[in-house]
């Protein structure tokens, strides 16, 4: 048999016995075993009613798995009919002569896989494999027949995620909802500048495309819609409604609730799998369950959206050579980010894992050009979902580090706190100027959650100091404080939803804690030292500002547990879980409420007055605390001056000395020239020569004068000598160091250099001359107790 009819009629064997179905055997007649049907069945009508007898023990598993291999052995025959119609054509044009090459070479297997590796048979390969991913979405759990189509099915994809997603069923829409064009465009609007600058997982252009169309009265123009594009505008619509309500059952909620019911009949085609409109519509469904979690769970939906976008590989940078445009990889990028965003902050409050790991990722931030261009938004849009996009990755490297890894505490979690802490900080100060108020009201609201959150006790670092205690304390009722104005303003200039009332409970209770821990210390106003780091390290964050002359921490705790009251309970109103968290937290937090409240009683009743003097010192000490810097950068360069003032006085106290010493090596090489000068030029008999006696010299004395007089000088009385060979006369004292009158210099070198290595400066000199009996000149002192006293 040739190769080729061999490929296009496989011979298809059953290894087993094929048992008659239920009505031949009834019948007694022979059952061919046909799929679905047999024979038998099919000419008497009964196709549905033929069964085999295995099926009673599992009915309907064995023909559906037979079908679901028949609807996979036809896709697969499309596409080799493809690849020999490529091959076809590429061997019309490289081949010009060999068109009458054998037939069976033209279908050998060789030339066919050619045909498929070459790149335009990739990307139509590619395609197909969209195409028959795309099929399991209408794949039935239960199917009876060859027939996939969604009416003849029992589940579809989109049925399964309602499935699991719904809480409570949508009631049906009203025929008389459907809003003026205006007032649509205005939801429109509201939509835009609030959510999508924040998650902006579609193009805004289309967005609007589709409006046009629908307030088309062409009925042809309508007619080109895509199940997906009437899913996308009910949708943002929905949201838009749901976003601005305030009480259940008022107006907006009435709206929102009527165009999900809208939606809803589109969701077959708007979620099938294979295509990036399932992430779109999976973004826009989990956003809306946020605001309306009665009816449906946003867990299971961003599970569902998460995974979406793992099967398509928007978890990963296409390569280069596979990148269609700057666009598409663009609003690739930003549906990648947005399901990451969401994913994330519902991971967090929910305290459950991420739905994949930062490791498994490797996605670019999406491009400012690229999120700016629409007509709405403007650039500020970009700059709001790319700092949100920021802010998410330092919540997840944290979180995942903290809470999603082993229960063994790290080493040195200070340490990582603190930096999780610094680069938090530094993303909100380079946080751009164009953030519109909402935003970054909203983002300052995300930073204070983050830094209680990060600073919490869990597993991996179990201990809080009370620095951590003051810092959760101050940042939880800045965001109370914060929150409350938001519950209970105006407008809504931000995406707040049902996950805000769960953020509030956690402030609340992490508030709570560190109270109930270090009550005395938090309520005293008590100054607290930031813990020492490490060099090298960061360093813990500062404290938030404080507005000076305004409440103690006393009235501050009572008015944050008072705002986490009114809060939760104007968020009760619009949702259910919020008036389950408030009586929670109100009988959790009875205790401390009482005493925060007798304390306030004692203190106003002059009970503690120690505590009213010290709540005095420390507004004292907040108004300094301004100073505080100023003061510390005074003090170091009053220091440094003080430091170069030393500085410069040792260097003149050194040059005087030296002045010093110069001034006394003159005066006494002075005094030594003239002294031997007088000796030299002295007379003497022979043998009449009384001994000269020269007393020690000594260093100036800090007389007020500079030349003292020679009677100032003491002068010691002649000692009768008792030897017979000398005759002792009144020895002549000479002071070294001393100023004497000036006497013409005469050059004696010789003689000078022999007296300059005698005498040191400084020291004492003593000198002899006497002439003994023989008249002999004679040095040191002379024998006998004559010598001139020491």
């Amino acid at each position: 048999m040739p190769r080729s009819s061999f490929s296009d009629n496989p011979l298809l064997r059953v290894s087993r016995p094929v048992s008659a179905c239920s009505r031949c055997r009834a019948a007694k007649v022979k059952c061919d075993g046909k799929l679905p049907a047999c024979t038998a069945c099919e000419k008497a009508g009964r196709e549905n009613e033929c069964s085999s007898a295995n099926d009673q023990f599992a009915r309907g598993k064995e023909r559906s798995y037979v079908a679901a291999l028949e609807l996979r052995v036809e896709k697969l025959e499309k596409r080799l009919a493809f690849a020999r119609s490529r091959k076809a054509s590429v061997n019309l044009h490289d081949i010009d002569e060999a068109t009458a090459a054998p037939a069976d070479r033209k279908d050998s297997l060789a030339n066919i896989r050619a045909a498929i590796h070459r790149k335009a048979a990739r990307k139509r390969e590619d395609s197909d494999v969209n195409s028959l991913v795309s099929d399991f979405g209408f794949l039935s759990v239960n199917a009876t027949t060859r027939d996939f189509e969604p009416s003849a099915t029992g589940m579809t994809f989109a049925r399964l995620v309602l499935a699991a997603a719904t809480n409570d069923d949508v009631p049906d829409p009203t025929e008389d909802s459907f809003p003026t064009r205006a007032e649509a465009f205005a939801i429109v609007q509201y939509y835009m500048a609030n959510i999508y600058a924040l998650f902006p997982s579609f193009l805004e252009t289309h967005l609007l495309t589709v409006l046009d169309d629908v307030y088309q009265q062409d009925e042809r123009v309508k007619e080109r819609l895509k199940d997906a594009d009437f899913w996308l505008l009910y949708m943002v619509l929905a949201i838009g409604y749901m976003a601005q309500s305030r009480v259940k059952d008022d107006e907006y909620y009435r709206r929102g609730l009527d165009f999900v019911a809208r939606a809803l009949p589109f969701a077959d085609k708007a979620l099938m799998p294979g295509y990036h409109t399932q992430i779109q519509s999976l973004v826009l469904f989990t956003q809306y369950s946020m605001l309306d979690p009665s009816h449906f769970d946003s867990w299971y939906l961003i599970g569902f959206a998460s995974r979406a976008v793992v099967d398509l590989g928007f978890h990963q940078d296409p390569p280069q050579l596979q990148v269609p445009d700057k666009a598409a990889l663009d609003l690739r990028r930003r549906m990648f980010y947005s399901v990451y965003a969401l994913d994330r902050t519902i991971s967090m409050i929910r305290t459950r894992s991420f739905s994949f790991t930062d490791d498994s990722i490797n996605v670019e931030y999406p491009s400012n050009s690229g999120l700016s261009s629409g007509p709405i938004t403007g650039p500020q849009s970009a700059d709001s979902a790319l700092a949100l996009f920021q802010l998410r990755r330092l919540q997840s490297e944290w979180y995942q580090t903290l809470f999603q890894a082993d229960s063994v505490p790290l080493p040195d979690a200070a340490s990582f706190i603190w930096q999780m802490c610094l680069e938090m900080r530094e993303w909100h100060e380079s946080l751009p100027d164009n953030l519109s108020t909402g935003v970054r009201e909203l983002f300052e609201l995300e930073l204070r959650y983050s830094y209680i959150y990060c600073l919490a006790p869990n597993d991996r670092s179990p201990h809080l100091t009370d620095y951590a205690r003051k810092l959760i304390f101050e940042h939880a009722i800045a965001y109370m404080n914060t929150m409350h104005n938001v519950a209970h303003g105006a407008t809504i200039s931000a995406f707040y939803s049902s996950l805000d009332a769960l953020k509030v409970y956690f402030v609340a209770m992490q508030f709570l804690t560190a109270l109930s821990a270090a009550r005395e210390l938090l309520i005293s106003e008590q100054r607290i030292i930031p813990p020492i780091t490490r060099p090298g390290t960061a360093p813990p964050p500062p404290l938030p500002h404080r507005p000076i002359g305004g409440e103690d921490s006393l009235d501050r705790s009572l008015r944050c547990l008072q705002q986490v009251f009114e809060t939760l309970d104007t968020f009760s109103r619009r949702w259910d879980i919020a008036s389950q968290l408030k009586t929670t937290f109100e009988s959790i937090s009875s205790d401390l409420f009482s005493w925060l409240q007798v304390r306030r009683q004692m203190r106003e009743q002059g009970q503690l007055p120690q505590q009213q003097q010290h709540h005095q010192q420390q507004q004292q000490q907040t108004q300094q605390q301004q100073l505080y810097q100023q003061q510390q950068q005074q003090q170091q360069q009053h220091q440094h001056q003080q430091h170069q003032q030393q500085q410069q006085h040792q260097h003149q106290q050194h040059q005087q000395h030296q002045q010093q010493q110069h001034q006394q090596h003159q005066q006494q090489h002075q005094q030594q020239h003239q002294q031997q000068h007088q000796q030299h030029h002295s007379p003497t008999p022979q043998g009449h020569s009384p001994p000269q006696a020269q007393l020690p010299t000594f260093p100036p004395h800090p007389h007020p004068h500079p030349h003292p007089h020679p009677h100032h000088l003491p002068h010691p009385p002649p000692h009768p000598h008792p030897h017979p060979q000398v005759h002792m006369a009144a020895p002549q004292m000479h002071m070294q160091g001393m100023m004497q009158p000036h006497q013409p210099h005469q050059p004696h070198q010789q003689h000078q250099q022999h007296q300059q290595h005698q005498v040191q400066s400084g020291q004492p000199m003593m000198q002899y001359r006497w002439v003994d009996g023989t008249g002999q000149m004679m040095t040191g002192p002379p024998p006998g107790p004559g010598g001139p006293a020491m």
